[in-house]
């Protein structure tokens, strides 16, 4: 456990002020003792995967941050089910999968994170969201453990409706036999096409506005003439306009005030307003 713990060291973008606590539990147990002391002491506290996605005020958090970096076990359970804990590399699984002969989430192969993040976000590409790939999800509500189907949850596109307090634990994937190789192709062509189109340079945390109904945000802020675009340390990036990048020494309110800048001119010359994908945490 450290306590003011800068969350810059713990997030893509590299910026945030410290949490007064940052916690990394071992396995379920800890985590449960870990919360049960927290409620005791009466301190609020919010969990994390590894910080995509993820962006944190300059004024950081007060209480706790919890880590779940530790949760990283992945395992075959049944003859097309895997099972992976919320703080596994979504690569990692792919892999994991692939050596078994299982496929159908290649998709997620080249998009940065856990599965832990990914079943918050519903993340997904070319027209697929992960979570129809799952049979159901290890919810930690309320202190304590339990499966929830996936009939049971709401979601849609981009995002995952939980309950204040909710830990992602893990997840239950059902996949479908597939060639080893038929995979690695799809992994290749994924993480190829991520690298001419999302290697940006820079400190990013992914897109950071969410994809409004049938259009594109990136073809929205190019419209807008954005390319480049700073605020202090915080860019629009010229390699793809929907990241926003730390350049070196930006502040989370320097990326609050592009963003604002960008949902700004492109509203003035679209009509259309941007919404913030990143997950906004911390004190203002």
């Amino acid at each position: 456990m450290m306590l003011d713990e800068p969350m810059s060291r713990h997030t893509s973008l590299k910026v945030g002020g410290p949490a007064d606590i940052f916690a990394i539990p071992e396995d379920q147990d800890d985590l449960q003792g870990l919360l049960e002391w927290l409620a005791g002491q009466g301190i609020f506290w919010m969990a994390i995967g590894r910080g995509y996605n993820l962006l944190v005020r300059d004024k950081g958090i007060r209480g706790a941050v919890i880590s779940l970096e530790r949760f990283n076990r992945i395992e075959r359970v049944g003859e097309l089910l895997i099972r992976a804990e919320g703080g596994a590399e979504n690569l990692a699984v792919v892999r994991f999968a692939q050596a078994l002969g299982l496929g159908g989430i290649d998709f997620i192969s080249g998009i940065p994170g856990t599965v832990g993040g990914a079943m918050r976000m519903n993340a997904g590409a070319y027209g697929s969201g992960i979570l129809e790939r799952i049979e159901s999800l290890n919810l930690l509500r309320n202190g304590i453990v339990s499966e929830v189907p996936l009939k049971m949850l709401d979601y849609g596109y981009r995002r995952l409706s939980l309950a204040p307090g909710d830990i992602v634990l893990g997840a239950l994937f059902r996949l479908e036999e597939r060639d080893p190789a038929a995979t690695e192709a799809e992994i290749q062509k994924d993480l190829e096409l991520r690298r001419s189109k999302h290697n940006v340079g820079h400190p990013s945390a992914g897109s950071f506005f969410k994809n409004p109904a049938g259009q594109s945000s990136w073809r929205l802020i190019d419209a807008a003439n954005l390319r480049g675009t700073r605020v202090g340390g915080a860019m629009v990036s010229e390699v793809h306009s929907n990241f926003l990048v730390n350049c070196g020494g930006a502040t989370a309110q320097n990326f609050f005030d592009l963003s604002a800048l960008v949902k700004e001119a492109v509203f003035s010359s679209s009509g259309v307003m941007l919404k913030e994908e990143v997950r906004i945490v911390g004190e203002e």
